[in-house]
């Protein structure tokens, strides 16, 4: 797999990768709730955020990561390669670049976001009882274990 930046050409595949991601692994949003978020993460997100791409052989979007810092912003991957290896190396090649210790908020009703980041050495060390627009889907704020 290739990890890259994004660019502008990259816009449409990046929504359909967080659009299948999403529909995939969080049942728990409202039909409203994921629209408005959908519209914000086309208009404002993925224009305006470096994103490191990771791709297919033929060059095809299949997961993306925003990184600001040592915080992950966004890790998404396309319904069709989950479980391939693209959230983990997308997160390994993040370690790579921050140089040192991650973090990251997921929403504490994506078991299987949460899973993989314990999975991947990230330990809890907070949560909200709502997202960050005030949302009520609690996020849980975990950083990479000493050593992980």
């Amino acid at each position: 797999m290739q990890i890259r930046l994004a660019t502008p050409d990259d816009a449409a595949a990046l929504l359909d990768v967080w659009r299948t991601a999403v529909l995939a692994t969080h049942g728990f949003l409202s039909a409203g709730d994921f629209r408005q978020i959908e519209r914000q993460v086309a208009q404002d997100y993925l224009p305006h955020s470096p994103l490191w791409v990771g791709c297919d052989e033929g060059g095809v979007p299949l997961g993306f990561l925003g990184l600001t810092g040592q915080q992950v912003d966004s890790l998404f991957v396309h319904q069709r390669a989950r479980g391939q290896g693209v959230g983990r190396a997308l997160l390994a090649h993040a370690r790579q670049v921050a140089k040192g210790t991650l973090a990251v908020d997921v929403n504490e009703q994506n078991a299987q976001a949460v899973g993989f980041y314990l999975r991947m050495g990230f330990e809890q060390v907070g949560r909200s009882p709502c997202d960050d627009a005030g949302r009520p889907y609690p996020l849980l704020h975990l950083r990479q274990a000493c050593g992980g």
